[in-house]
């Protein structure tokens, strides 16, 4: 009998512990080690932080779910991972043993990176739920008192997507509320060029978003580094492609939104083999730690070095389906060492991802996700709004029931048309 245990339970942990429990013997067990016992749709938040949905909808109780699955579940956050002898301290001193274990923590938010970033400072989130209700009460300040906006990410950011989603988003909530014409607005981004996306570009990203931002009287600013934030101030550099400084800016605001960069949570961070040094896992296709073989990683917490050097550090992101792909090479991979098999499942790594824009969006796929590519495609309009909607609906029904399916395949599949995305690849 195996014991493998889940440290996490966001997008990849909660649907790596269903999954896990259709691979494994029936004398297996699983156990999901988390410090909330609430999931939340991390998509969805550029619309809480707008008031275009409340928490209760976006929200899973996981314990009642979990149960009926027949997964153990400890909504207790863990304190340090003792990789030598296959236990994870828990910080109410419980200790949790494991044949097997998934990291799938997500990342820690470095805001501290950048004096006056972040909820703690004087810009928002929307990375968490409670960020996003922060958001929310600032932005409705922004209604009744309009002035300038900033919205992007930081030097180092690896999560470009839900930036562009939450400045179109934003950017149609202040038209419906009329005050559009009083509000100048500017995107702020380490990226080279606008729609890079950390994947050098899919399809006509760049286009598309510069034409978005054109249209809608939105100025950007790329390959740019923050200093500082101050109450109303944010104090940037745009850099040359040799790394000086171009120029130096004092940008006013009233309201901004910047995501900050990831790294490793503390607990599975600063172990030798285990982690690099921001505190990613590493893994090899298979998922597998090198060092500690039966330690696997999935989701945002795994380390992928970037695309290549740019002016401004830029990450890779780990978009949806390239989580599921993980996600499932994962479950197979372990299901085949519990019988005495080897590890044979690759996760594809694809990415196929909807930008909603409030009214519109830009969705794209990418096959593989690093250049060059077999699939590299892009397309915007209404319907990639509707899509993210029915996503989300989809998505939550299914988790509340316990279910997994690879809804970043099929929809890929059937309705972009792209028919030969695959979840895993053996070998």
């Amino acid at each position: 009998m195996a014991h493998v245990v889940v440290l996490g339970a966001g997008l990849g942990g909660a649907i790596m512990a269903y999954e896990l429990k259709d691979q494994l013997r029936p004398e297996d067990t699983v156990t999901v080690v988390t410090k909330d016992p609430t999931y939340h749709f991390v998509p969805s938040n550029p619309w809480i932080a707008v008031g275009w949905r409340d928490r209760k909808d976006i929200t899973v109780d996981l314990a009642p779910t979990m149960t009926k699955k027949g997964i153990n579940f400890i909504p207790v956050a863990a304190e340090k991972l003792h990789p030598e002898e296959n236990r994870i301290a828990l910080v109410d001193g419980q200790s949790v043993a494991y044949d097997y274990l998934v990291i799938a923590t997500g990342p820690e938010l470095a805001f501290d990176e950048i004096p006056g970033l972040g909820p703690q400072g004087f810009t928002q989130s929307i990375c968490h739920i409670d960020h996003a209700e922060a958001a929310k009460a600032v932005f409705e300040k922004l209604l009744a008192n309009p002035g300038p906006v900033i919205i992007g990410a930081a030097q180092g950011a690896s999560c470009f997507g839900p930036a562009y989603e939450f400045l179109f988003i934003l950017e149609t909530a202040l038209r419906r509320a009329k005050i559009r014409d009083k509000v100048p607005m500017t995107f702020v981004s380490p990226e080279p060029y606008v729609g890079h996306l950390g994947l050098d570009g899919v399809g006509d990203t760049k286009g598309l978003l510069e034409s978005q931002m054109r249209e809608k009287h939105i100025k950007w600013m790329t390959n740019t580094r923050v200093k500082k934030v101050e109450d109303g101030h944010m104090f940037v550099e745009e850099i040359n492609e040799d790394g000086s400084v171009k120029v130096e800016k004092d940008l006013p605001f009233t309201f901004s939104m910047m995501l900050p960069a990831f790294r490793g949570i503390k607990p599975v961070s600063g172990i030798e083999g285990l982690s690099n040094p921001r505190g990613f896992t590493i893994v090899d296709q298979h998922q597998q730690n090198p060092k500690f073989k039966n330690i696997f990683a999935v989701g945002v917490c795994v380390a992928i070095p970037p695309m290549g050097p740019t002016p401004v550090p830029c990450g890779v992101p780990k978009t949806g389906f390239m989580i599921e792909s993980m996600v499932t090479a994962t479950a197979h991979n372990i299901g085949a060492l519990v019988r005495g098999n080897q590890p044979d499942s690759v996760g594809t790594w694809n990415a196929v991802c909807l930008a909603d824009f409030g009214d519109g969006g830009i969705a794209f796929v990418a096959q593989p996700q690093i250049p060059p590519r077999n699939v590299n495609w892009s397309s915007s309009g209404k319907w990639v709004h509707l899509a993210k909607v029915g996503f989300e609906k989809y998505f939550l029904r299914k988790l509340r029931k316990g279910q997994s399916e690879p809804f970043y395949e099929r929809l890929a599949m059937k309705t972009l048309g792209i028919d030969k995305l695959k979840q895993t690849t053996k070998g």
